[in-house]
């Protein structure tokens, strides 16, 4: 049964321990929050949506939402992850059921960028080691695989919003800068800011010095990036540069892009001198011993505890944007950071005073689905001032929000689906119907 919703979003859950800010800053904007301290598994997790009846769901990236979370929790209409990564999330099944999956791509942007920086400081002088070393009296000061970055090829796969700004500050540095992206806007930009296209990501790996790792959890098609990077590709790093170079490999991106076994095989082959990863194929749900760190025995390879965004700074940043995010969402029917469709944004704010409520529905990309949604509106006697439309793909929902000049009754909004089901013979076409009130 599709979800129907009058009003604004009331009722908020927080797990994972998203910075402290956010709830403040929901309550201001007239929500009931309830923020759970601990990890909750898949059971728990569906016993306090149930509980609380909850509308949003604000989490991190460790509990996961499966099809039976969302199956189990008919008041739940979205899900916004405080960071950027949204594979903890089934988004087909999401997208199925009308639930709306929103991330924050820009805010932990900049801690990430400086870890990068210290980890190519920190790999291509064999801090990492040297700091072992000298905590156990060995005194190594010889230029053994020690360089300077400056006038290296770094190599960037995945030229978004964090690969842009690594990119620069390298240059800054005095590095060359190599990239590939699949996406045709992402190359675009990338040449116009003079920087170095690689025709596929095995020119890439063989021409640069160092490669770090920006991919997102899937490709521009929306099939998974998991072990995008093999032994393979891990082995050409380098390859065509002078035997001199550095051949560093960095991934804060994410732990299913490679295998452990790969990448110790490419250090232990000599195929890639150093490593540094912030990100794991398994990782813990809480602090605290008892997590096994695949490269523990390998000094060639930094690990750090998936803290790219961990920083005091990052996490205030992530609690504003994704509240204000929601509560665009709740007042007005604004979309922005879907991870269905990330470059989106539908506002109507800016003319919500001129009519006397939005309405949002999220549909099936049926055939005459459209059609019998704004039908539906005409019948209702409502005249749609302005409407914006979305499809969604490859998910096969699309996103209406239309400026109405009234208000419709709660029948009316029911007729929408009964309308819609009749025309398209999809019971499924309307996932979810919001009326917002001006």
């Amino acid at each position: 049964m599709p979800r129907i919703v009058n009003g604004p979003l009331r009722r908020a859950l927080i797990v994972e321990n998203p910075h402290k800010e956010l709830d403040q800053l929901l309550i201001e904007g007239g929500m009931e929050v309830v923020r759970i301290d601990k990890t909750p598994d898949e059971d728990e997790l569906i016993r306090l949506l149930g509980e609380h009846k909850s509308q949003i769901l604000f989490k991190r990236s460790q509990v996961p939402v499966t099809r039976r979370v969302l199956e189990s929790a008919p008041d739940l209409l979205v899900v916004q992850l405080c960071a950027i990564g949204d594979d903890s999330v089934d988004k087909g099944a999401a997208a199925e059921l009308g639930v709306m999956v929103f991330n924050d791509p820009v805010s932990n942007g900049r801690s990430v960028v400086e870890l990068v920086v210290g980890h190519l400081v920190g790999l291509s002088r064999r801090l990492y080691e040297s700091y072992d070393q000298g905590r156990a009296g060995v005194w190594d000061k010889s230029s053994t695989d020690r360089f300077e970055i400056q006038g290296k090829v770094l190599g960037i796969y995945g030229l978004g919003n964090i690969g842009r700004a690594v990119a620069k500050v390298a240059e800054a540095l005095g590095m060359k800068v190599r990239f590939f992206d699949s996406r045709a806007l992402a190359r675009e930009v990338g040449v116009e800011m003079g920087w170095e296209a690689a025709p596929s990501p095995e020119a890439l790996f063989a021409g640069a010095d160092i490669v770090t790792v920006h991919l997102s959890a899937t490709d521009v098609a929306g099939q998974s990036n998991r072990s995008r990077l093999n032994r393979e590709l891990l082995f050409l790093l380098g390859s065509e540069r002078p035997e001199s170079s550095p051949r560093l490999f960095i991934n804060l991106s994410r732990g299913f892009l490679h295998s452990a076994e790969d990448l110790l095989d490419a250090i232990h082959a000599g195929r890639v001198r150093r490593a540094a990863v912030d990100v794991f194929p398994k990782e813990p749900g809480k602090n605290g011993p008892g997590w096994e760190n695949p490269y523990a025995h390998e000094p060639r390879i930094a690990t750090t505890p998936h803290i790219g965004a961990a920083t005091q700074e990052a996490q205030p940043r992530i609690a504003r944007r994704v509240a204000q995010t929601q509560l665009d969402l709740s007042n007005h029917g604004a979309v922005r950071d879907c991870v269905f469709s990330p470059r989106t944004r539908i506002s109507m704010s800016e003319d919500h005073q001129s009519g006397r409520a939005v309405l949002f529905v999220v549909h099936a990309t049926t055939r005459g689905t459209k059609k019998a949604l704004d039908d539906a509106i005409y019948e209702a006697g409502a005249d749609n001032l302005r409407s914006a439309h979305d499809d969604l793909e490859p998910w096969g929902v699309a996103v209406d929000v239309s400026l109405l000049d009234r208000p419709l009754s709660e029948p009316q909004l029911a007729a929408i689906v009964e309308h819609t089901t009749r025309l398209t013979g999809d019971p499924n076409a309307v996932r979810l119907v919001r009326q917002v009130v001006a």
